[in-house]
């Protein structure tokens, strides 16, 4: 894959979604929580860069392999808290809007679990990650790699 630009040239574009982001970030919400939002907002986009950083994070942040593996079915796995299922049920509506909304159902499952200022900062966060992932899928931004492990 060949980046089309290197957006991170142009950092004063950038820094108002940085800004946004670490804020973000600071609110309160479990960081393990955050960053499956990150990690499973990036599979559905298909944000490599993303997904480097963000399984890189969770792992910091006490995620495990497990959990990270099996995070594209994770209504299957028992290995998530109802809050991190609502948390994802909601990640994965608003990451796929344009399909179907925002369901109802996915709705009262957050409702039941997040304050409503909690509500809003776990929304925030998802319009975050989807900014970031159009961002390094438009421009193909190529995540870090060791070039003993890069395919030929």
């Amino acid at each position: 894959m060949k980046p089309r630009l290197n957006l991170f040239a142009m950092p004063d574009l950038l820094t108002p979604l940085l800004d946004f982001g670490t804020s973000i970030t600071k609110n309160g919400l479990e960081p393990s929580l955050m960053e499956l939002v990150k990690m499973r907002a990036s599979q559905i986009n298909g944000c490599a860069f993303c997904l480097d950083m963000h399984a890189k994070d969770a792992r910091k942040a006490g995620e495990t392999e497990a959990r990270l593996y099996l995070l594209p079915a994770w209504r299957e796995s028992p290995l998530y808290s109802d809050r991190e299922r609502a948390a994802l049920g909601w990640t994965e509506a608003l990451t796929l809007v344009s399909e179907n909304g925002a369901p109802d159902d996915v709705y009262e499952a957050v409702k039941a679990q997040f304050s409503e200022e909690e509500q809003i900062k776990l929304t925030m966060m998802i319009i975050a990650i989807n900014g970031w992932n159009r961002l390094n899928v438009g421009f193909r931004t190529v995540h870090p790699v060791n070039a003993a492990r890069t395919a030929a």
